[in-house]
């Protein structure tokens, strides 16, 4: 017996239209530690960016209320010092990062790159898988690089639209037809994302793209499957079987996936054994092209008039609520919650490790 316990620095909530998606991630994930393995040190982000810590955790939060740690003070510093604790002292206050933020300042390699300055091992992508995963436009470019095929798309900065609005307007129009969906470039969840069907709808629905990022892209309508898989490993990543997304309306938006509960996931998808392979196989291709470690999912189009797979998006830092599709996956697969979060925090040990053997000095 006798070995001594893993401290996980539990990281959530933040300063992200997707804070409240993150608390019942960290929830969730707290729940399904082994506390004979771990001890827990939550760090609360709140919306507005500062940073608590509370005290280590032997048990799980029993409510959602307790994860904005009441008692805990709003010390950013004492936060940070906690996480670059061993660069002094050459002693952590914690063995591993577990960031469970979605969206800004937590899936887009900001966060990441502080762990890289604080020398901390962390679970999940890095800082340039992280940041290109952030952004559908930078994303999609390496996935052409790849050979991927996807469906076609327009993008454009604030800047451009203001000057050029009509040029654009009928750039897409040419290019991409009605309907087309128009996203915010860096934004997860599938918030501020609309379907326009007329160029009235599609003025309006780049409006209120802008009101969440400073780039928009705008994508071609495609009349296919939404299928996703689970991505794990570093170097030799393995895809969990696949599943489908059977959306509530019109396409899997916000409320489609954490309010309304009427989307149905249905996992494996039934799609042919042969197709299924295809689908992991390119799922692991998208998560090399962007140079990922630890996870993410994969999310493909699969064209219902001839079964052709196109890559759609990948997500860095998955839900992992309950009911969402990450974990489900995997447990499908033959991999529980509680082995998936083991599995993670040794990819992160096993590459912050690999990175350790690395030669900074000058010379040879």
């Amino acid at each position: 017996m006798g070995q001594e316990k893993l401290t996980v620095g539990l990281i959530y909530g933040g300063k992200s239209g997707e804070h409240e998606v993150s608390l019942q991630t960290a929830f969730a994930v707290s729940k399904a530690f082994d506390y004979d393995k771990y001890e827990i040190i939550p760090f609360y982000i709140t919306k507005q960016g500062t940073w608590k810590v509370g005290q280590t955790m032997t048990a799980p939060f029993r409510a959602l209320d307790q994860l904005e740690l009441a008692n805990g003070a709003d010390d950013t510093g004492a936060a940070v010092q906690m996480l670059f604790q061993g660069l002094t002292s050459g002693e952590r206050a914690i063995d591993i990062a577990f960031p469970l933020l979605h969206g800004t300042n937590g899936e887009d390699g900001t966060i990441q790159g502080l762990f890289e300055m604080a020398n901390l091992p962390y679970v999940g992508a890095g800082v340039l898988a992280s940041a290109a995963g952030m952004d559908k436009v930078i994303m999609k470019k390496l996935f052409a690089e790849a050979g991927l095929e996807q469906c076609k798309y327009c993008y454009f900065t604030a800047s451009e639209w203001e000057s050029r609005q009509e040029v654009l307007v009928h750039g897409i129009e040419e290019k991409l037809g009605y309907p087309c969906f128009v996203k915010p470039a860096n934004l997860g969840s599938s918030v501020g994302i609309s379907k326009a069907k007329t160029r009235d709808e599609l003025v309006q629905a780049i409006t209120f793209a802008l009101r969440y990022d400073v780039k928009v892209i705008v994508e071609e309508f495609v009349d296919a499957r939404e299928v996703e898989v689970g991505i794990l490993g570093n170097d030799e990543p393995l895809a969990s079987v696949p599943g489908e997304i059977v959306s509530s309306s019109e396409y899997y938006d916000y409320s489609a996936k954490y309010s309304d509960g009427k989307s149905q996931m249905i996992i494996p998808a039934q799609i042919d054994t042969e197709l299924a392979d295809r689908i992991r196989e390119v799922g692991v291709q998208a998560f090399k092209a962007i140079a990922g470690n630890g996870l993410c999912r994969a999310d493909f189009f699969v064209k219902k008039s001839d079964n052709t797979i196109w890559i759609n998006e990948v997500n860095t830092m998955p839900g992992f609520t309950p009911y969402s599709m990450y974990p489900l996956l995997w447990r499908e697969t033959g991999v529980s919650y509680e082995a998936l979060l083991d599995r993670l925090i040794g990819l992160g040990l096993e590459r912050f490790e690999a990175k350790q053997n690395l030669n900074f000095e000058n010379g040879i």
